[in-house]
């Protein structure tokens, strides 16, 4: 028909911010790839109404209308629904060999309101990174907010004043907040969210929040750190996650999700996520390479762990001196 139409339980309509916002490494790369602008214009299209927007507290909202250009519901998250848009914002500047300002610029703003608004430390030391509901905190931590550790991690060569170091130690934070997820159930494999409150830290307390998918981000932050830091604790983590995923997801056919990681019986789904393959066992397969193995200076991995080259600024001059 050529009309486009939005999930009706967005916020009356909207659009998703991790579904919008992470286009722009493959648009990128097309333009590259045939020569042609208009793939790169879109998405820069995208990031500029994104920036010139007012944002709550300088924070990103999950859902924006495209009838209106507004805001939907502000509800912020770092993990479903808001994740790789801050994830390709840091990475679109990588890409570019780090001559897209604008990426970066919109990238360490977002960092530094997410510190001030959703970064939270438990009683018991553990940071974490909450959930904003119009300006009310849900102490709850998604599967999918653990690829943060490696986000900061990456981000942190560039980060403004001097602050390098405290982006590694953001980043070890959090990995060492997801590992506790999985060393706290049985199953040694992290549940799909956790929680930090009523004196619980790092458990998931719902029963729909308990199960596991054969999810990556957190092996995937640890690749990232063990990379930047080389600290073998990452390996070790890595290698716990590789033990349980043996003793408890393998099956016949593959390997499948688990429905509670802290019952000591396994109660499979019968699924095995492309994400698996894609993400899960590249990720552990890197953490164990050597870091030649695709060289973090000459790729960058998109959303779903697919290698894309970065763009290297003499590129271009090769191509016109060959021509």
């Amino acid at each position: 028909s050529g009309i486009g139409r939005n999930w009706p339980w967005a916020s009356g309509g909207s659009s998703i911010l991790a579904e919008f916002g992470t286009l722009h490494l493959e648009f990128v790369h097309l333009s590259h790839l045939s020569g042609n602008p208009v793939f790169a214009e879109k998405v820069m299209n995208i990031r500029k109404v994104l920036n010139r927007l007012d944002k709550p507290e300088g924070l990103y909202p999950n859902y924006l209308n495209p009838s209106s250009g507004q805001w939907g519901q502000h509800h912020v998250s770092i993990g479903g629904l808001g994740d790789s848009f801050y994830e390709y914002l840091l990475k679109a500047w990588l890409m570019s060999d780090k001559t897209d300002e604008e990426g970066k610029k919109m990238y360490y703003e977002a960092v530094q309101a997410i510190e001030t608004h959703l970064i939270r430390k438990s009683s018991g030391g553990l940071t974490y990174i909450a959930e904003w509901k119009g300006g009310l905190l849900e102490h709850k931590m998604g599967h999918l907010t653990c690829f943060a550790g490696g986000m900061f991690g990456l981000g942190a060569d560039g980060a403004p004043n001097d602050k390098t170091g405290h982006h590694i130690e953001l980043g070890a934070e959090i990995a060492r907040t997801c590992h506790e997820s999985y060393d706290r159930t049985s199953m040694k494999l992290g549940p799909e969210a956790f929680r930090f409150d009523g004196g619980v830290e790092a458990i998931a307390t719902r029963q729909n929040e308990k199960y596991y998918i054969l999810r990556p981000e957190v092996i995937e932050t640890y690749m990232y750190m063990w990379r930047l830091t080389h600290d073998p604790k990452y390996r070790q983590w890595g290698w716990e996650a590789v033990e349980a995923l043996e003793k408890h997801c393998r099956v016949d056919g593959g390997y499948s999700g688990i429905r509670d990681v802290y019952n000591n019986h396994e109660s499979h789904d019968d699924v095995q996520q492309s994400f698996f393959l894609s993400e899960t066992l590249k990720y552990l397969y890197l953490l164990f390479s050597e870091d030649d193995l695709l060289p973090f200076e000459h790729w960058v991995f998109n959303t779903e762990a697919h290698p894309l080259p970065v763009l290297h600024k003499d590129d271009g001059n090769k191509e016109e001196n060959q021509k």
